[in-house]
């Protein structure tokens, strides 16, 4: 009898466990979709962003102020002696060294930068993305030949950043902090030089 009461006792023991790791696991992939859940709503209810930025590529710094229009539209003023201008449209990309007056193109087409750019292309990576929680940050990381990592605030959802490799296999960090939301922006900014 005593026996039976024992391995009663384990088998009980076994079956909570089970079940406390069952409902630990449920509650943190609902806490996961939840996460992931409120990023989206934050980004389908932003048109617009004005934003500073910190950008290394490589082990390369620059800094500069951005506008960016959902979908594939951005503007980026770098702070540098060149007088750094980027210009992203759909898929041209486009930048200018303004003190020497010379131009630079590029398709874009297959750069994974894009997929940022473009609001239902973030929104799919954010639902196939692992997320982590790091420094009061979200990130999530989508896995594929090129690995992008999309950073967001923990509190509000905001955007503050990516980590990407370029099709020139660069490594880019840019991290941003919004300085206006779902301002209009003249789209005129963001015509590609001829």
């Amino acid at each position: 009898m005593l026996a039976n009461v024992k391995s009663f006792k384990i088998f009980f023991k076994k079956k909570f466990l089970y079940i406390f790791l069952f409902l630990l696991f449920s509650f943190e992939n609902l806490a996961i979709a939840n996460e992931k859940e409120n990023i989206i709503n934050e980004l389908k209810n932003t048109s617009s962003l004005k934003f500073s930025f910190k950008q290394k590529t490589n082990e390369k710094y620059e800094m500069g102020v951005c506008y960016l229009v959902f979908p594939k539209k951005l503007k980026c003023n770098y702070d540098d002696k060149n007088q750094k201008e980027l210009i992203i449209n759909n898929n041209r990309l486009s930048i200018t060294q303004k003190r020497y007056n010379k131009t630079f193109y590029y398709s874009v087409k297959k750069s994974p930068f894009l997929q940022i750019l473009d609001k239902k292309q973030l929104v799919n990576l954010i639902e196939e993305s692992i997320l982590e929680y790091k420094n009061n940050q979200i990130h999530l990381t989508y896995n594929d030949e090129r690995k992008i990592t999309i950073l967001f605030k923990e509190k509000d959802f905001d955007l503050i950043g990516w980590k990407i490799k370029d099709q020139f296999e660069n490594k880019i960090s840019f991290f941003i902090e919004i300085l206006s939301k779902n301002e209009e922006i003249n789209l005129n900014i963001f015509k590609i030089p001829s």
